[in-house]
């Protein structure tokens, strides 16, 4: 007879991580759902919406299953369904699309650590869910015109291959630096495009914030936004590349939360995450050196802002601590 196996440490902590996540996407969707003029808008977060519902559902069966306490996550007091709009012209579509791309690289992490068939099937369910919706969400912004397509480029007519290790000049004052390959400009173009949302967002958050440290935390976070923005844009403008514009989203003068700043922090938690991946994919896959160096030190400034943030919720009270093996040198000294 089969004995069915309990689930893994891994794929404990993967399915904490899930439920913490796609619990505050929920609450972020009811609050976008409810102040959505648009509706096909309204229409794509209230599918995403049940979808999540019954996969945070599923985590929670296996849970108790199993005999794991159900995390806290984030619940209906950290939403304010009353708060005014506090972002516009698209903002809610354009937030969803970038956390559908973090979604992706979660779920195939998530999946590289899950032994079970219940547990993997959940992550199967779940890429199967955000590719859909990426896929609404970017046509429905294209539709709109809210979201700016890569710049243009010559389509190449035949095939060559790099005869000298001066195609990774960039640093060299003397020597000439390369046009831009068609990586490296997907690559900018994309760094200037979620800058640019996660601007937007943590201005947002930064008006309504409460808490006069998390206030300036998100003032900095502003600031480094803008300064990769700065930077990927003047790349593209030093190699005659006509960047693409920002996109048309806006943020109101409103100054009420419509987030507890428990959930606002780990969102920002979340997008520096994706930020240290991003920075990570144009150091491996840009072939300049110049652009190597300065996505590696972006790199470093995202990684000790986002360590600065973690630092702030566990301060205040607002990390919850994910599952951990036991501390046997603790028990060992305790008895």
């Amino acid at each position: 007879m089969d004995v069915k196996k309990p689930v893994s440490s891994s794929e404990v902590g993967t399915l904490w991580l899930i439920y913490q996540e796609k619990t505050l996407i929920l609450r972020i969707l009811e609050y976008f759902i409810e102040k959505a003029d648009n509706q096909k808008a309204r229409n794509i977060m209230g599918g995403l919406w049940q979808d999540l519902d019954y996969y945070v559902t599923r985590v929670e069966e296996i849970f108790e299953k199993e005999g794991i306490v159900v995390p806290v996550g984030f619940k209906k007091e950290d939403v304010n369904l009353e708060a005014p709009k506090l972002y516009d012209n698209g903002f809610d579509i354009m937030f969803l699309r970038i956390l559908k791309e973090i979604s992706m690289g979660i779920y195939t992490i998530n999946m590289n650590m899950a032994y079970s068939d219940d547990v993997m099937t959940i992550y199967q369910g779940l890429n199967i869910v955000t590719l859909r919706i990426y896929k609404q969400c970017t046509l429905f912004l294209l539709e709109n015109g809210i979201l700016t397509r890569p710049p243009n480029v010559t389509m190449p007519k035949s095939t060559e291959f790099i005869k000298s290790k001066n195609y990774m000049n960039g640093l060299n004052l003397f020597g000439d630096k390369r046009a831009l390959n068609d990586t490296e400009i997907g690559i900018l173009h994309h760094g200037i495009e979620t800058n640019n949302i996660g601007m937007q967002l943590i201005t947002g958050f930064a008006q309504c914030a409460e808490d006069k440290e998390v206030k300036q935390y998100f003032v900095k976070g502003k600031e480094l936004a803008k300064k990769q923005i700065k930077i990927f844009q003047e790349i593209l403008l030093d190699n005659d590349v006509q960047f693409s514009a920002t996109s048309g989203s806006t943020v109101t003068t409103s100054t009420i939360a419509p987030f507890s700043q428990k959930l606002m922090m780990f969102c920002i938690y979340l997008f520096n995450s994706f930020g240290l991946v991003g920075s990570s994919f144009g150091v491996m896959f840009s072939l300049r050196n110049d652009i190597s160096i300065k996505m590696t030190l972006l790199a470093k400034d995202i990684y000790f802002y986002g360590n600065e943030g973690v630092k702030i919720m566990i301060k205040k009270g607002w990390f919850e601590e994910p599952p951990q093996m036991e501390d046997r040198t603790h028990l060992i000294k305790k008895s």
